[in-house]
C-alpha cells in the first residue's frame, strides 16, 4: 500500500517524509483495520518520543518506515478475532495510538476503544479532523476541568485546531466565552460561539480581562503564568501545550488549580461528538486539504502556525 513514512535512521522534521510502498497491515485479535479515507495533522507530532522510539524509550529506535498520522476517519476493511463492536463496511473515525504506525497511509490500525462510527453529515475530511481536536476540547472541559453554564472561560489559542472546538463546546455548555486568536479570525470566532474575542497582536489580553473561571490553553509557555494568574480563587486552568512542571509550578505559585495532560483515546466520547455534529452543534473547521502525497507540504505550512481549523490529508 501507498503511505508516507520516514526511512532515514536520522531524527529531524517534514524533510524527511517521503512516499513509500509497504505491506498492507494485517489485524491481529482484538484490532481493526481501517481502509483510510482522510487523515489530519497533528501539531508537534515529528517531535514526540512516542514518534521515533518505541513506548518513547530513546534507547529502542522503532523500526523504519515510520508511519505518522493520527487522526482519521475511515471504513472498517476487516477486523481481528474477538472484534463484534464493528463490521465491515462501518464508517468511523478516531485517533490510531501515537507510538504505532499512523494513518497518513491507504490503511491503518486501531483497535475498537480508539474508534467510534463518524458523524455522516460531514465528510470524511471534516471527520478527521474532528477526531483528535475535538476530543482533546471535550476531555479538557468536561473531565479534566468541569466547565459550567454561566462560567467565564478564556480560551488561548480560540481559532486552531483545538481551540475553535473548545468555543463551540463552551458555547454550547452556556458558558461566557472569551476567545484568544489573530485578529483576523474575530468574524469565525463569533459565528461559533465566542462572546468576546480578544486580538492578541493588538491587546495584552491580561489587561482587558479579569475574573476568569476557567481557562483552557492551547498556546503554552507564552501565556501560561498570565493566564493562571487571571483566575478567581476556585477557578481551573487546563492546558495541552507547555509542560506539566510549568503548570505546576504557576498553579502551586498563585494558589490556583491546574492540569496539564494528553487526550486519551475514548469510545464513548467520540460517540458524543458525532451526536453533537449530527445534531448540528460543531462545525468542523478546515484550514486546507491536501493530497496524501503532500504530507510534507502541509506539515511545514502546519509548522508555520497562525491557522484556522486543521490540515487534512485526503487518500
Amino acid at each position: 500500500m501507498k503511505a508516507i513514512g520516514i526511512v532515514s535512521e536520522k531524527i529531524g522534521g517534514p524533510e524527511l517524509l517521503e512516499v513509500v510502498e509497504v505491506a498492507k497491515p494485517v489485524p491481529a485479535a482484538g484490532e481493526v483495520l481501517l481502509r483510510v479515507k482522510a487523515a489530519a495533522l497533528t501539531p508537534d507530532e515529528l517531535t514526540w518520543p512516542e514518534t521515533w522510539y518505541i513506548h518513547g524509550d530513546s534507547a529502542q529506535p522503532r523500526p523504519r518506515p515510520i508511519i505518522p498520522g493520527h487522526e482519521v476517519s475511515g471504513i472498517v476493511e476487516a477486523v481481528g478475532g474477538g472484534v463484534t463492536a464493528f463490521q465491515g463496511g462501518d464508517e468511523v473515525y478516531g485517533l490510531p495510538r501515537p507510538d504505532r504506525d499512523g494513518a497518513w497511509a491507504e490503511y491503518a490500525i486501531v483497535t475498537p476503544n480508539q474508534i467510534a462510527l463518524r458523524p455522516r453529515s460531514v465528510s470524511h475530511e471534516e471527520c478527521a479532523a474532528l477526531s483528535l481536536s475535538a476530543l482533546t476540547a471535550w476531555q479538557a472541559l468536561f473531565k479534566k476541568g468541569s466547565l459550567q453554564a454561566g462560567q467565564r472561560i478564556l480560551i488561548q489559542g480560540a481559532a486552531g485546531g483545538v481551540g475553535n472546538y473548545a468555543v463551540q463546546l463552551a458555547h454550547l455548555k452556556g458558558a461566557y466565552v472569551i476567545a484568544v486568536a489573530s485578529g483576523q479570525h474575530r468574524e469565525t470566532l463569533f459565528s461559533l460561539g465566542a462572546d468576546e474575542v480578544i486580538d492578541y497582536t493588538t491587546t495584552n489580553f491580561a489587561e482587558v480581562v479579569s475574573d476568569i473561571d476557567f481557562i483552557f490553553d492551547v498556546v503554552g509557555a507564552s501565556v501560561i503564568e498570565a493566564s493562571i494568574k487571571l483566575l478567581r480563587p476556585e477557578g481551573t486552568y487546563v492546558g495541552i501545550a507547555g509542560t506539566s512542571n510549568l503548570v505546576s509550578k504557576y498553579a502551586e505559585q498563585y494558589q490556583k488549580k491546574g492540569v496539564w495532560f494528553i487526550v486519551e483515546a475514548n469510545a464513548d466520547d467520540l460517540t458524543q461528538l458525532a451526536r453533537f455534529t449530527d445534531e448540528g452543534h460543531l462545525k468542523p473547521l478546515i484550514e486546507k486539504v491536501y493530497p496524501l502525497e503532500q504530507a510534507r507540504q502541509a506539515y511545514e505550512r502546519l509548522s508555520e502556525g497562525h491557522l484556522r481549523g486543521k490540515l487534512v490529508l485526503s487518500v
